[in-house]
């Protein structure tokens, strides 16, 4: 695992700061951070989304999907060292893949484009991971958490679809259909992303366990869409992320034999031994 440390003080070795990245009063890292953002005719939010980045973060990771209008100019007006990549297929989940394919750091958060996700979270995510987590899951209905963006109907679809996700493969998840994840970049070696729509967080939800991968939930606040529409729809998408769960197979016998206990860490808690 990358080294952590207290950031470097005037009584310690300056060669230390060209070694470790502070990210908070308390922390500093090794590992280069790389954040993935799908956006497609998102030039309206996009300022409010770089805007909340930390500016430690190694590379922003901007997956166009053919937009329209100024998606692209602002964000490199933005970050101009974002690194630009043309989606070629469509879907959330082919943008991530792509994205994924050209990130350089060791870390990897997911982010969306429409302004619904605070970047200031990036530092809680990057924490667990260092601290001993491989799948950090933000999570709207852990404790801490909340959403200003999901009718009663979606919470209950997604209540109803976390809890046969945590029945069918031995998970303790809060939330299951949620967009802001980080993780180390091997797990992508472990989960083989092979689905192109909204359900691909669905998906990796459920392989991250099936790879009995240590997973850590991460309170996060969802805010409304800024600007524009989303192409979510409940009914068409929620169904496709059933269909994925239904094909998906347990791995509970190989968990057993092993002496499995479920990777989910507690919020806020430090890794599992």
């Amino acid at each position: 695992m990358s080294s952590v440390l207290h950031p470097p003080g005037p009584d310690r070795d300056p060669l230390l700061t060209t070694r470790y990245r502070p990210i908070s009063s308390h922390l500093a890292i090794t590992p280069p951070v790389s954040v993935v953002i799908p956006a497609m005719n998102e030039a309206e939010n996009l300022p409010y989304v770089f805007k909340s980045l930390p500016g430690w973060i190694h590379e922003v990771v901007l997956v166009d999907g053919d937009s329209t209008d100024d998606t692209v100019e602002v964000a490199r007006s933005l970050w101009p060292g974002v690194k630009v990549v043309g989606q070629r297929g469509k879907g959330k989940g082919d943008a991530l893949i792509s994205g994924f394919a050209a990130c350089s750091g060791d870390i990897i958060v997911m982010v969306d484009a429409d302004g619904s996700a605070d970047g200031g979270e990036i530092v809680s995510y990057v924490s667990a991971l260092v601290s001993g987590a491989d799948f950090a899951k933000g999570s709207r209905f852990a404790n801490g958490g909340g959403t200003d963006d999901m009718t009663f109907v979606r919470k209950l679809g997604n209540w109803a679809l976390c809890t046969v996700v945590n029945r069918k493969f031995g998970a303790r998840y809060t939330d299951l259909c949620y967009g802001y994840n980080a993780f180390w970049r091997h797990c992508l070696d472990r989960i083989e992303l092979d689905c192109t729509g909204f359900e691909v967080e669905t998906l990796m939800n459920i392989r991250v366990v099936k790879a009995g991968l240590r997973v850590q939930e991460i309170p996060s606040h969802e805010y409304l869409r800024i600007h524009g529409t989303s192409n979510l729809r409940a009914v068409r998408d929620g169904l496709r992320v059933l269909r994925v769960i239904l094909g998906e197979r347990s791995n509970r016998r190989a968990l057993r034999r092993r002496g499995h206990r479920s990777p989910l860490l507690g919020a806020g808690r430090g890794a599992a031994s």
